[in-house]
């Protein structure tokens, strides 16, 4: 059976963590400058943005990319949530994550 990659949810404090794996990240973005983009989840995080990237300036997104050496992210997905979102939820759902990171990924 084949194996369904692992997107493990993160924020800024467990970048260094996950380098050279594929994540969420849900936040906020705060700015937009050619092909990167800023977003805030718990500090920020450099964004590399690819064609397909539509994001808008203090709209909540979620972003499913690769986390470089440097510890920006290369845009694979996006999803915008708009401006209305509990960051707060998402907080705890990162925090239960990595607590419980044996439901969620493997250190594989």
């Amino acid at each position: 059976m084949d194996s369904v990659p692992q997107t493990p949810r993160i924020n800024a404090r467990y970048l260094e963590a996950f380098k050279d794996h594929t994540v969420r990240v849900v936040g906020k973005v705060t700015d937009l400058r050619g092909n990167t983009a800023t977003i805030e989840a718990d500090g920020p995080i450099v964004v590399q943005l690819n064609r397909e990237s539509h994001l808008q300036l203090n709209s909540a997104v979620e972003v499913v990319g690769k986390v470089n050496a440097d510890l920006s992210i290369k845009i694979m997905l996006f999803t915008d949530f708009g401006k209305n979102f509990d960051y707060a939820a998402m907080d705890a759902v990162v925090d239960a994550t990595h607590r419980y990171k044996e439901i969620f990924y493997s250190d594989t």
